[in-house]
């Protein structure tokens, strides 16, 4: 599959996760999907709670996913949200993205109006925390 359609495909899997998002909080439904290194897509939405912070991020739930399936690398990721510009992870998730993926994994951003930005996780996270830093 081109690049191109593979990245479509993958925003496509974000958004259809997307419509079952629960934030009933911040009226900010998230949908993320993950292609992991083997080609299986694993989805996730974000979940929130009266409690905050106690809700779980779509990024989260979609690396959960792919951990319960199996998989162990990400090699691309997509997020898609509402509004006219993308919204990229928080940068608790960008974290937990470095946790499985390298700085050169693709991200890509979208809204469910068109938008559309892909950027590295090196450019969203430089310089991150990783097991190189452990004793």
């Amino acid at each position: 599959m081109p690049a191109d359609e593979a990245a479509e495909a993958l925003i496509a899997a974000a958004a259809a996760v997307r419509a079952h998002a629960y934030a009933p909080y911040s009226r900010l439904s998230l949908g993320a999907a993950i292609r992991a290194e083997d080609g299986r897509v694993y989805a996730g939405a974000n979940v929130e709670n009266a409690s905050y912070p106690e809700g779980l991020c779509a990024e989260a739930a979609a690396i959960a996913a792919m951990i319960a399936g199996g998989a162990r690398r990400i090699a691309a990721i997509a997020v898609v949200g509402p509004g006219p510009d993308p919204a990229p992870p928080c940068g608790g998730c960008r974290q937990r993205i470095a946790e499985f993926a390298g700085p050169a994994t693709p991200v890509h951003l979208a809204t469910e109006s068109g938008a559309r930005r892909t950027v590295t996780l090196g450019e969203l996270l430089p310089l991150a925390f990783g097991t190189a830093h452990l004793p």
